[in-house]
């Protein structure tokens, strides 16, 4: 009786859902006036803006977000299907505002990527994100009647980036702001660049059709189209472009000037830093809620490093972190009981939203009883359980080193013998994939897919412990600490963290994607470090042909119980293709090298006690 009282619940739910879903629209429209305003900034220049205001009178907040992607639908009578960051904000009503970013579609100005923030200005004419949103609130202030003097800002991705240049020099009536993946630093860690190198499919894709020029303000009917692809296999089609140097010639020409500055600035030099918005967070007034997916393909590095750069500048901010077991934006796009083929056992999305998105806003905004959210709340994959931490990375953690060792083996101890490496041969003309398979597109599951594939090729080495005896769970930053050599000048080196699953493990249900568990390579971080910046990301050097050399670096944080019966692998590889472009192996710049500067190399890996290649993890106590 009790499991058929609990079929019927749960039938109830997803049928409310489902109509939840279905009447968003007509709900919206019900209850909201929609009008269109051009908003004056301190400089003359207009931005258009969306605004939907509750017809129920009362005295509301306003939730902003502002945009490069479009506030579609244009029109006073076209109405979005949906407003806010989830359905629970619709029904409790805000004053939604979405504003296209200065220089995007129906806003005046010049559009600048992620625009250089200016900490002192002078005059009406030094503008900035900041600025721009500072006077974006204190006119909706002023002239939309009904408000309450408050504001809170959200955005994923690029709208996270706006989000976090809200921060430094706020508007009084800003309480709260949640910049979710946010753009943070593309040569550091961010969509374009890990570490220097270079993410191809990504940059390509987007500016193909993002960096199109906008001659005079239009909606998106007007403007550019999607990028036709003649090959449909994105390692055919990567391939083929040879050096980055054909993109221009083959594709762009002079008509997107971000890629031509991309290929412009291949060092981290002024115009990245320029662009870095953490040196910036400092001071900050409103409370901040910084949320992120550990297998976000765009910018799991976001979400940390912003989390992190307002802790280390400013002790006193309300800063909190939420990491979850999500791809890019998935804590808004469904209920996140799973990504591609591994369960959570639960529905990490929904959790998120009613637990701690919503309340963070009903409470510095409308005043609601304050509900306690903890410093740091992260999801542990492999034992699926929410945790709440009190800092991040945890204190209750301490540092261990899993070494590599001769044929294949990993484990905490240090390698012992006096001379030991792999050798094999990395051919930049046939790079390693990033992902098994044919795929169109730079997929989002490869963050967490299956490595199987990868640990078969000549040119990965995989190193592997025994089946764990109890679980490890790890809570933090990895560092990579490879002791190597090659034959050429010039090396990217990937390391994989990796679960590999027990012989005996269950397939998913529903199975659709016929997947094998038993081994099952879950890919639990990878990251890449361009080996020229291995010293300096100002100042690139060529390795020795032949030298040991040390290529040390941080990967992304993860949050992940390798359980017991399961056991960890690493893999290192000199190439992951067409994600990162491929090096030459020889020191040269990259964006303009020639094709006939692409050479095969002899590296090698080693693992002995004078030279311990091994990484560095942080395990929960």
């Amino acid at each position: 009786m009790k499991t058929t009282r609990l079929l019927l619940t749960l039938f109830i739910l997803f049928c409310g859902s489902m109509l939840f879903g279905q009447t968003d629209s007509a709900y919206v429209r019900d209850n909201y006036t929609k009008i269109e305003r051009m908003i004056p900034m301190r400089d003359g220049v207009k931005l258009f803006t969306a605004i939907y205001i509750p017809k129920e009178k009362g005295k509301y907040p306003f939730m902003i977000n502002r945009t490069p992607y479009t506030v579609r639908p244009y029109g006073e009578t076209e109405y979005k299907t949906s407003l806010g960051p989830s359905p629970l904000f619709i029904r409790e009503k805000f004053i939604f505002v979405y504003q296209d970013v200065r220089g995007k579609w129906m806003s005046e100005g010049e559009f600048v990527d992620v625009r250089p923030h200016l900490d002192n200005k002078k005059g009406k004419t030094q503008i900035d994100e900041s600025s721009d949103t500072y006077d974006t609130i204190d006119w909706l202030i002023k002239n939309i009647p009904g408000n309450n003097g408050k504001a809170g800002i959200y955005g994923i991705s690029y709208p996270g980036f706006y989000s976090t240049a809200s921060l430094p020099g706020a508007h009084p009536g800003l309480k709260a702001v949640s910049p979710q993946a946010p753009v943070t630093d593309w040569f550091i860690g961010d969509d374009f660049h890990h570490n220097g190198a270079f993410f191809l499919t990504d940059a390509f894709n987007f500016y193909s059709s993002f960096g199109v020029p906008r001659p005079k303000p239009i909606t998106p009917d007007k403007g550019p189209q999607p990028f036709k692809f003649p090959i449909e296999d994105n390692y055919r089609f990567y391939l083929s472009i040879g050096a980055l140097k054909n993109v221009k010639e083959k594709y762009f020409g002079d008509s997107i000037k971000f890629w031509n500055d991309l290929m412009a600035n291949g060092t981290y030099n002024d115009f990245w830093k320029a662009r870095n918005i953490r040196t910036h967070l400092k001071n900050i007034k409103p409370a901040v809620l910084v949320v992120g997916g550990f297998f976000d393909a765009e910018d799991t590095f976001g979400a940390l490093a912003t989390y992190k750069a307002i802790e280390d500048q400013d002790a006193k901010a309300n800063n909190k972190l939420v990491m979850g077991p999500w791809f890019h934006g998935g804590w808004a796009r469904g209920t996140g009981e799973r990504f591609n083929d591994i369960e959570f056992g639960q529905p990490t999305s929904t959790w998120y939203q009613n637990n701690l998105e919503f309340p963070f806003f009903m409470h510095h905004l409308k005043g609601a009883p304050a509900t306690e959210i903890p410093e740091a709340s992260i999801f542990l994959t492999g034992s699926n359980e929410w945790k709440k931490f009190a800092s991040w990375p945890p204190k209750e953690t301490e540092n261990r080193t899993l070494y590599f060792h001769a044929n294949g083996k990993l484990s905490f101890d240090a390698p012992a013998e006096k001379e030991s490496f792999d050798e094999y041969v990395s051919d930049p003309n046939k790079p390693v994939p990033y992902q098994n398979g044919v795929q169109p597109r730079r997929t989002r599951e490869y963050m967490i897919d299956d490595q199987r594939f990868a640990a078969r090729r000549p040119d990965v080495q995989v190193y592997e412990s025994d089946v764990l005896t109890e679980d490890i769970t790890l809570t933090g930053p990895l560092m990579a600490k490879l002791r190597v050599s090659t034959t050429g000048t010039d090396a990217d080196y990937v390391v994989k963290l990796i679960d590999v699953y027990p012989e005996d493990a269950a397939a998913p249900q529903p199975n659709t994607n016929n997947v094998l568990m038993g081994g099952y390579q879950m890919l639990v971080r990878g990251e890449v470090m361009r080996g020229k910046f291995r010293n300096s990301f100002e100042k690139p050097e060529p390795f020795v042909p032949g030298k040991i050399t040390e290529v040390n670096y941080t990967l992304p944080d993860v949050g992940h119980t390798f359980k017991k019966g399961h056991k960890i692998m690493i893999q290192v590889q000199n190439s992951w293709f067409p994600l990162v472009d491929r090096n030459p192996q020889k020191f040269v710049d990259i964006y303009n090298a020639q094709d006939s500067d692409f050479q095969k190399a002899t590296h090698r890996i080693y693992h002995d006690a004078a030279n311990p290649s091994s990484l560095v993890v942080t395990v929960l106590k």
